[in-house]
């Protein structure tokens, strides 16, 4: 199967990426597979306002510590954070599903100990991070099972192995 490009696949989805890191440098093309991965999520799953708009932050993990500990309580830094935007409150406006930070160390670390590209880990982490912003959620065993499932697909879409395959063998 062939993927379409993203501009076929979700025409007036747009994606904005700022990369607030330098150490963002060192990974040329980045911010390609962020929107490729976005728009190859939002095609694939569909409920998104074609519409939409989502903002996404290439930080390090310094900034990504200080919002998990902000946000969610937890003095550390992770992999990816989703913030869902509340519903707005003009029709006629573009939909804001929300905004996604993604820490460049934690991203290249876990990319080496799992043997992957850190553009195949973070096209995982965009498409998690965006699933997030359509109501996803993995809390409960049936829901990081339909999480997933959607996740493989997607990735598998942009050619991307299963990410879950070595924690499931």
């Amino acid at each position: 199967m062939t993927a379409a490009s993203p501009r076929t696949m979700a025409p007036r989805l747009t994606v904005d990426v700022l990369t607030d890191s330098p150490r963002w440098d060192a990974e040329p093309g980045a911010e390609a597979a962020v929107r490729r991965a976005i728009a190859q999520a939002a095609a694939i799953e569909g409920s998104a306002d074609p519409a939409a708009e989502v903002s996404v932050l290439l930080c390090d993990d310094a900034v990504i510590a200080t919002l998990n500990a902000r946000w969610r309580g937890r003095d550390e830094p992770t992999n990816v954070l989703s913030f869902p935007a509340p519903p707005a409150g003009d029709p006629a406006a573009p939909v804001h599903l929300g905004d996604i930070a993604i820490a460049c160390e934690t991203v290249v670390r876990e990319a080496r100990e799992q043997g992957q590209p850190v553009s195949q880990h973070l096209a995982h982490l965009a498409v998690h991070g965006f699933l997030h912003l359509l109501g996803y959620d993995h809390v409960t065993d049936g829901e990081a099972e339909r999480m997933e499932r959607l996740e493989r697909d997607i990735l598998a879409a942009l050619g991307i192995p299963d990410p879950y395959a070595r924690r499931d063998a």
